[in-house]
């Protein structure tokens, strides 16, 4: 099977990492967001500093930005870039939060991948620090839910013009 040369990272059969050496740096940012749906019970259990686990939102601000600098080490074809910013932001709302993760690079390839592993680590410590009190009493979890990952801006800027 035979691919598209469309793909970087493909060549016939072999998978590769794309070489970068020869791109020049330049300044990167990408944003990503996310949700996770909760019970209204563990929402207010968060937003009073209830939870027995402790602080959801620290945690899981802690937990986003330690996998945007891991990304390389999660996905096979990305690179190790310099990493020069991360922002992990919570909207708290009654029935969820939108947790967004904005990353920053002076690099030779996009930060993309950084921004949404950031925003899925974040939302996945959320759920780890709650999933005893959103658990119904089979053991489900009917109401959590993490969903609408996605990019919603990336920008790159030459170094010159700084």
């Amino acid at each position: 099977m035979s691919q598209s040369r469309d793909f970087t990272h493909v060549d016939g059969d072999r998978v590769k990492m794309v070489d970068v050496g020869g791109k020049p740096e330049v300044l990167r940012t990408a944003k990503a967001r996310g949700t996770i749906w909760l019970t209204p019970a563990t929402m207010e259990l968060i937003k009073t500093g209830s939870v027995k686990k402790g602080n959801v939102l620290a945690t899981a601000r802690v937990a986003g930005i330690a996998a945007v600098k891991r990304t390389w080490d999660m996905i096979p074809l990305c690179h190790q870039i310099p990493v020069t910013g991360v922002e992990i932001d919570f909207e708290v709302g009654d029935d969820r939060i939108v947790a967004t993760s904005m990353v920053r690079s002076a690099g030779k390839t996009g930060v993309e991948m950084e921004a949404l592993c950031g925003v899925s680590l974040a939302l996945l410590t959320i759920w780890d620090m709650v999933k005893a009190v959103e658990k119904d009493e089979t053991g489900n979890y009917p109401s959590t839910r993490i969903s609408d990952i996605v990019v919603v801006s990336k920008t790159k800027e030459s170094l010159k013009d700084t």
